[in-house]
């Protein structure tokens, strides 16, 4: 895909991608150090991602000793984007993984989720325990299940507007817009230090989209950000979307599974994130060990030596 300057790694060559078939689906995943067989750790990027996120970690966990796998996930990159809402939902996307755990041969995993990939291994935890054996979770901590559906909720608390429930009272509006604006999208939205309340905010990433003086300074460089415009040039933003558009949906489905997470897990938070961290984290995941890092959302492309040196000094000690 491209060549990148990575953490502790002099030159490193992104994977090239293979397509695989599982659960009725096809993901476009990335792997390295497949001579690494036995110890897999897979990474779960979010949203509006691709596993192109996780350029700065790959290499430092395959000299660890990992077999690292990095799917673009159902809706993100050449993999298969289902026209059904539903198909986007906790237990597709759960399973989908633990397909790609079956394809390899592997009975368990650690997995690194960021942002939206974060929910996904905190229920594939939920949903599917055997398969996890530890956690790493970036930006979004774990997401309990209150008495009303998610949407439900955050359209009494934050309006309609909030994109949240935008995406869901409104659908295709958004996807529009940002399928017209991916580049000035992308570009406004990977930046360092953006205010933690931005103006609007219920209409952030439709604001980001049209914004034409960015905040904040970028993240990356514009050879990497072209690899995100153009994936998602290819892609549209629907799949991805449509992630959110089963919040509620996803409610219902976990109704009856038990919350407790007891895999040992670590929780790294950006201090100027706008997510908020979770006070009563450890009561829902009891094995938690915690580390915030000074910087904002975008946690392992913001921060990466710090990130890979705090998921490693944890790996080393469990």
């Amino acid at each position: 895909m491209t060549n990148v300057m990575s953490t502790n790694i002099n030159l490193f060559e992104f994977p090239e991608p293979t397509m695989i078939s599982v659960n009725g689906i096809e993901l476009e995943v990335f792997e390295a150090g497949k001579q690494n067989k036995g110890k897999p750790i897979v990474l779960c990027h979010g949203f509006p991602e691709h596993a192109f996120s996780w350029r700065h970690q790959i290499p430092i966990l395959v000299k660890a000793g990992y077999h690292v796998i990095v799917p673009n996930q159902r809706g993100y990159g050449k993999s298969s984007r289902p026209t059904e809402v539903t198909d986007y939902d906790i237990e597709h996307l759960t399973a989908d993984l633990v397909a790609l755990l079956d394809h390899y041969g592997y009975k368990d995993a650690t997995f690194i989720g960021h942002d939206w990939g974060a929910n996904i291994v905190w229920n594939l935890t939920l949903l599917h325990p055997k398969r996890v054996n530890k956690v790493i979770n970036l930006a979004l901590p774990y997401q309990e299940r209150g008495e009303k559906p998610w949407i439900e909720f955050m359209e009494e608390v934050f309006g309609e507007d909030f994109y949240f429930v935008h995406f869901n009272r409104q659908q295709g509006v958004a996807d529009a817009i940002l399928d017209k604006n991916t580049g000035q999208f992308l570009r406004n939205l990977f930046r360092k230090n953006i205010p933690p309340v931005p103006p609007e905010p219920g209409m952030l990433m439709i604001n980001l989209a049209r914004a034409e003086k960015p905040l904040g300074q970028p993240i990356m460089d514009e050879s990497e950000l072209a690899v995100f415009v153009s994936a998602f040039e290819s892609s549209g933003f629907t799949g991805a979307i449509n992630w959110y558009r089963n919040l509620d949906r996803n409610w219902h489905l976990l109704a009856d599974v038990n919350p407790i997470i007891h895999q040992p897990t670590l929780m790294i938070y950006g201090n100027r994130d706008m997510i908020p961290k979770f006070e009563r984290l450890a009561e829902f995941v009891p094995n938690v060990d915690v580390v915030s890092l000074d910087c904002g959302h975008w946690i392992q492309q913001e921060l990466p030596e710090e990130t890979n040196q705090a998921i490693l000094k944890w790996l080393e000690q469990h």
